[in-house]
């Protein structure tokens, strides 16, 4: 289990810092600029976390780190056992808001100030999903969604606000140390929580040049997954990177009437748009390119949708599309039949293009492809880990 004391409000977060930040800080602070490889490779290639555990580095300067920087990763609310294994974590990230009081103020108003100071701390989820042959790691990367598609329940939020590249990189490391017993060679991180990561693009870069590097956490590109709404000019802007994510489109609808209807997006980004933009980003050799269609019951799901589906994929080169039968929640939309699902799968191959199923995991504790809401109760029906 991982502890992280509390520090000071004022220190400095090293949790989401590049390598090349912790090399100037590290000479900031009067040590060698080696000194922040070192400390890149104990926070994410050995996920320490406690600095006095960073045993390579001198003593003098762990001391000083301890009081001038913290390491603080998100405060686990709730975990959530589903009985296919996967958990659901609720976590807490703080939420901070500068109070200088005013000259001469009175209890009263540095009473309400310390209120507004600490107020709430927002929640994120995150979704631990182990198997036989890998783990699947599914991030959010901001608290809530602006974006709106009808179908989601996260949407019902609305945005709160965005993720740091560390507490988006955060979401990874917490659950690989505290499964680090049972771990599979083979990480799967997929950017498919709560939010929009194209519309965080700074911060959820950074924390991907983070977790693609050899060097920080390790992962190969091939083995992460980065799913939009359909933001076309950051599709535009994440093939022009050197070390990217695999890009899927959360499609969802087989003509623009349809999908400014589910995914009001739509309207500022439509299809001819965003398939143009899919067809130009760059693929390696056996890249492919994925559409998430989720399968909502009388809406989407028809033979007619599947053809038009195929139709839009048939100039876009190497695609596939993964088929989500909808995930039940409070929302006015019901599950397709098993008869559709079926239908909608064998005309996509009939057409030449790769298809399969997804049958969501954790839907038994709302943590399946758009079911996180944040739902958190003390009375809960869920499974919960203490």
């Amino acid at each position: 289990m991982v502890e992280v004391s509390e520090k000071h409000e004022g220190a400095m977060e090293l949790l989401g810092k590049s390598r090349e930040e912790l090399r100037a800080l590290c000479v900031e602070m009067g040590e060698p600029s080696f000194r922040g490889d070192q400390l890149y490779r104990a926070l994410y290639a050995e996920r320490i976390f406690d600095l006095a555990r960073v045993t390579n580095l001198p003593a003098a300067f762990r001391e000083k780190l301890a009081k001038e920087t913290t390491v603080r990763l998100p405060t686990v609310r709730q975990r959530y056992a589903s009985t296919d294994g996967s958990v659901r974590y609720l976590l807490g990230l703080r939420e901070k808001q500068e109070f200088t009081a005013p000259p001469g103020a009175g209890q009263a108003e540095l009473a309400d100030g310390l209120e507004k100071r600490t107020k709430r701390a927002v929640s994120v989820e995150a979704v631990f999903m182990p198997s036989q042959a890998r783990q699947t790691i599914c991030i959010s990367t901001q608290a809530g969604c602006a974006v709106d598609c009808q179908f989601c329940m996260t949407a019902q939020l609305g945005l709160i606000r965005n993720l740091t590249p560390g507490e988006i990189l955060a979401q990874v490391l917490l659950p690989l140390d505290e499964h680090k017993e049972t771990l599979t060679p083979q990480t799967n991180v997929v950017l498919m929580g709560q939010g929009e990561p194209l519309l965080n693009y700074v911060n959820v870069m950074a924390a991907m040049r983070i977790l693609l590097d050899q060097a920080g956490i390790g992962l190969a590109p091939k083995h992460v997954t980065l799913s939009t709404s359909g933001i076309v000019p950051g599709i535009e802007r994440l093939a022009k990177e050197k070390v990217r994510p695999k890009l899927a489109i959360s499609l969802n609808a087989s003509n623009d009437a349809q999908r400014d209807a589910l995914m009001p997006i739509n309207k500022k980004y439509p299809l001819g748009k965003l398939l143009a933009a899919c067809k130009h980003f760059p693929r390696g050799s056996r890249e492919y390119l994925t559409f998430e269609y989720v399968l909502l019951g009388s809406v989407n799901d028809t033979a007619d949708d599947a053809r038009r589906v195929a139709r839009l994929m048939a100039d876009l080169g190497r695609v596939k599309v993964n088929l989500i039968p909808w995930n039940p929640g409070s929302l006015p939309y019901q599950e397709p039949s098993e008869e559709s699902i079926e239908q909608f799968h064998k005309i996509l191959l009939a057409r030449g293009i790769p298809a399969f199923t997804r049958y969501s995991r954790g839907r038994d504790v709302m943590a399946a492809c758009r079911q996180l809401s944040l739902m958190e109760t003390n009375s809960s029906p869920f499974s919960v880990i203490s």
